[in-house]
């Protein structure tokens, strides 16, 4: 399939609607759910009610050729309101580790179970990070032994989106810490029937996205059925022998295969915040007078916008081409995921950051928003792999790809 990123009727439409619920549902919300620090349930079910949160729509993204129908929608989501579209969308990562990893019995099975139903939605967590092994996935101490037919799963979790509220954790554990990385595994964990020995740890607050429930997450001697592990039981042996042999296990860590999956989902994330202040600046510039005409008028705004809009847009073709990769199957060969995060997030930051300075003292103050797009942009150069992880990942990629 050539590469082509002209959009169809029905992609357009489903832009449209995004958008349409951004601007009349998310946007009037927005302040008091980032004053609040409160989930927002009411939103996440009228999301679910049109068709903006649930499988059907992440079966319809995975399944696109373009790989452009989930990028579309979380631009505009994110234009809305980041720490809300998080909430909605941030069940994504645990149901993209389903996908990537999971057997086909294992996503019929737990794709619907992560999302619930319009009526009833339910949330996900996708659990890797430790207070101790942040960007170090080699140093995870959550542990997951086998007892009889059971795996038990111990170990503290940090910086968890949906974490102890979701119904669904997917949890990366060592079952072999000799092997580091490839001794590791991801197990399906259904909170309502671990007897209480899944536990919330300290709901976190933050700088941004505050609508979107972070916390710590406390797994006491969890005890889930040998059928839970992703990708079942088999090929879990079969890697792990294969490792302890010193042979290829063929695939990266299994946090890092949900990361490669998401990192162009997460980059056009920081687009639509970047977007939004954009908008907002370009909107004030118009309108604010300075030296009695508008501040669009002055050289050093005009080009500050200028910059503003073309780093935008590098960074969300960087983000496509990304998507479009994944969906063709086409690896990652130069770090292109990680290429897309890395602008995305940084771009978004910078942006906000023109945009406040753009509004002067007002930019400052909560009256206006781009204050709180820069709050909750900041986070897209720190979580699911940081700048400099990023960069490490692409320089790797850089020194061992034959061009």
């Amino acid at each position: 399939m050539a590469l082509d990123f002209s959009l169809t009727d029905e992609q357009r439409q489903i832009q449209e609607m995004a958008h349409r619920f951004a601007l009349e549902v998310i946007r009037p919300e927005a302040a008091y759910y980032d004053e609040h620090e409160e989930t927002p349930w009411p939103i996440i079910q009228k999301a679910a009610e049109v068709g903006l949160y649930g499988w059907e729509l992440l079966a319809s993204g995975q399944s696109d050729p373009t790989g452009l129908t989930l990028m579309l929608v979380n631009e505009e989501l994110f234009w809305g309101d980041a720490g809300i579209a998080l909430a909605i969308m941030g069940s994504g990562l645990a149901a993209t580790a389903v996908f990537a990893q999971g057997t086909p019995e294992q996503i019929r099975e737990w794709i619907p179970r992560i999302y619930g139903t319009p009526s009833e939605p339910k949330l996900g967590a996708f659990c890797v990070t430790e207070p101790d092994a942040g960007s170090d996935v080699s140093s995870l101490r959550t542990r997951a032994r086998r007892d009889g037919d059971d795996w038990v799963i111990s170990g503290t979790k940090q910086f968890i989106t949906n974490g102890g509220i979701a119904d669904v954790h997917v949890v990366v554990a060592t079952v072999d810490p000799s092997l580091g990385v490839r001794g590791q595994a991801s197990f399906l964990v259904d909170r309502n029937e671990t007897q209480g020995r899944l536990r919330m740890g300290r709901k976190l607050r933050k700088l941004g996205i505050r609508a979107s429930h972070t916390a710590e997450v406390v797994f006491d001697e969890v005890r889930v059925p040998q059928d839970r592990v992703l990708g079942g039981l088999e090929r879990l042996e079969a890697r792990l022998a294969r490792a302890r042999e010193g042979r290829s296990t063929g695939r990266s860590a299994v946090a890092l295969q949900t990361f490669e999956r998401t990192r162009p989902v997460v980059g056009i994330q920081a687009v639509g915040i970047a977007r939004a202040a954009y908008e907002a600046a370009l909107e004030y510039a118009k309108t604010r007078r300075q030296f009695g005409v508008p501040l669009l008028q002055h050289e050093a705004i005009a080009f500050k916008l200028a910059d503003m809009r073309t780093a935008i847009d590098a960074a969300r073709l960087l983000c496509w081409r990304a998507a479009w990769m994944a969906a063709q199957g086409q690896p990652f060969l130069h770090g292109e995921g990680s290429m897309a995060k890395l602008k995305a997030g940084e771009t978004a930051v910078w942006v906000c950051e023109q945009a406040i300075q753009i509004h002067g003292g007002y930019g400052y103050i909560r009256d206006y928003p781009v204050e709180r797009y820069w709050r909750d942009a900041k986070v897209w150069t720190i979580f699911e792999g940081t700048s400099e992880i990023q960069r490490r990942i692409i320089a790797q990629a850089l020194a061992t790809a034959d061009d």
